[in-house]
């Protein structure tokens, strides 16, 4: 027993150096921000994310600061560089903001979001209010006889949330304004709470 503690001591003392604390330094460290670290970034980055113009802009200007703060580098320099990549990656179809305006619009429609809601969470990616307008007209088009978009969309989160005719129907007198206040939260005007709501059952509602 105590040989194994000794030996554990003489392991911690020697990851404790000089040496080594400097070499574990080094790798906490961001990487300086030099124009070709600065577009692999971008490269991994939309390979990995769907990514709207600014949210490319704004992880590389991110990268550019902590490179100034660590490594004394030229942020005008480092920020000229980041406009370069993400002007060249819109021109190559690598960013699109209309594409992902529509395919995001559409995926939170899907889980039930207001078109209020989808609204402001496209802003906050960087979408001009033009291509949101633009893709909420695409959502409006696809749904074609099947509802409002409003009206699918807050179907679809009754449905996920067990509100109003998706309930246990024992308790569904007793939890009706706590249904519809939980619609209006979700950015649902009153109108349209009630007609989910209140329906019968949801076979009388439109199709999802």
């Amino acid at each position: 027993m105590n040989g194994h503690y000794t030996k554990k001591a003489v392991m911690q003392n020697e990851t404790d150096t000089p040496k080594a604390k400097a070499a574990k330094d080094r790798k906490r460290l961001p990487k300086k921000a030099t124009k070709s670290h600065l577009e692999n970034a971008a490269l991994y980055y939309v390979e990995r994310f769907s990514s709207t113009a600014e949210s490319l802009r704004q992880v590389l200007n991110r990268r550019v600061h902590r490179s100034a703060h660590y490594h004394d580098t030229d942020i005008e320099e480092g920020l000229d560089w980041v406009g370069d990549i993400v002007e060249r990656f819109q021109r190559s179809g690598l960013v699109d903001d209309r594409l992902f305006a529509q395919a995001r619009a559409r995926s939170l429609l899907q889980r039930g979001n207001s078109t209020k809601t989808i609204r402001m969470k496209l802003f906050a990616k960087g979408v001009s209010s033009e291509l949101i307008d633009d893709a909420l007209s695409l959502l409006t088009e696809e749904a074609g006889e099947g509802g409002t978009v409003e009206q699918q969309a807050a179907l679809r989160l009754a449905k996920r949330r067990r509100l109003g005719p998706f309930c246990d129907p024992s308790r569904r007198s007793e939890n009706r304004e706590k249904h519809l206040a939980a619609l209006a939260r979700a950015g649902f005007s009153y109108d349209v709470a009630l007609q989910i709501i209140d329906a019968e059952n949801a076979d009388e509602l439109f199709p999802i």
